[in-house]
């Protein structure tokens, strides 16, 4: 992980192209296609911009600056994808006043296209979540929770299936392990399987089954550990159909994506943008004519008032 003084020392990340040889994204040929992926995760309530106290976040992030910055990146043209990692609630006192209700309309008004529940998502109580569910115009995935006799029931997917530019793409979730960071009275009767279980078995369906182009993991796991706690690196060595996970709960701020060789010895992309909204990711694939999924450059980008226009 980066220390806070070299990551607000740096302004953008992955200005190196990792899979087009140094071309231009506009040179492939027109029969190519083209996918911006733009993601964020663990932003903690963070609805204004870190205040302007002297601190190293100071001015940083907020809704408004992040709203202003997709609203440029779709301008561009092209097929964009917006998605969150989890932990969207918990650390301002928006939180503690409205429960999630203010961070999840923002989330709708920006058009993300979904979400995976993080552990601080359940600190209003797996019925506070519920409640928040109607303000939610994009679907909230996790596949390894089996949320059966409770309020989730039947209202959190494991998957989703969006169509852009002629691909298919899936995108499922994954939630941590609950038991030490969620009481049993906030997550009721939720019951946690196996991720690695679960993720073999839902990116080969989507890729397989649903003839997926591209399968995307939400992530809520964490990067990397020490110890044998399962990770997103984890979940890339483990599973053979997954292309991109998108991370979190770790708050860790990757320079550049981490390239990780699945089962089947192909390359799976993992990325993770810190805390707090500070910094929206973004990932620019190409496919080719067989519709395989290749990264072609990163630039996510710190967010503030001069970045967002």
């Amino acid at each position: 992980m980066l220390n806070r003084r070299s990551f607000i020392k740096k302004t953008s990340i992955g200005a190196g192209l990792l899979a087009a040889g140094g071309f231009p994204f506009q040179s492939f040929a027109g029969s190519t296609k083209k996918l911006t992926i733009l993601h964020t995760n663990d932003v903690h309530s963070r609805l204004d911009a870190f205040p302007q106290d002297g601190g190293k976040l100071a001015g940083m992030g907020g809704v408004a600056a992040r709203a202003a910055l997709i609203s440029q990146i779709r301008a561009e043209g092209g097929h964009v994808l917006l998605l969150d990692a989890g932990d969207m609630l918990q650390g301002t006192p928006y939180f503690n006043m409205y429960k999630g209700e203010p961070e999840i309309k923002a989330m709708s008004m920006m058009g993300y296209d979904a979400c995976t529940m993080g552990n601080h998502d359940f600190d209003a109580g797996i019925e506070g979540f519920a409640r928040l569910l109607p303000y939610a115009n994009f679907p909230v995935l996790v596949a390894n929770y089996d949320f059966t006799d409770t309020p989730l029931e039947h209202k959190v997917p494991p998957y989703t299936i969006i169509k852009k530019g002629g691909l298919k793409i899936g995108i499922f979730g994954l939630g941590i392990e609950l038991d030490g960071l969620v009481s049993r009275a906030a997550s009721g009767n939720t019951k946690y399987n196996n991720p690695i279980q679960v993720a073999k078995q839902v990116s080969e369906q989507l890729k397989k089954d649903e003839k997926c182009d591209m399968v995307i993991c939400l992530s809520h796991l964490g990067f990397e550990y020490e110890t044998n706690k399962i990770s997103d690196k984890t979940i890339a060595k483990e599973t053979e159909y997954i292309d991109l996970i998108i991370g979190g709960h770790t708050h860790t701020f990757l320079d550049t994506p981490a390239i990780q060789r699945n089962l089947a010895g192909r390359e799976t992309v993992i990325n993770q943008v810190g805390w707090g909204g500070v910094r929206l990711g973004r990932l620019d694939y190409v496919f080719g004519t067989k519709n395989d999924a290749k990264l072609h450059k990163t630039n996510s980008v710190n967010i503030n008032k001069e970045t967002s226009g």
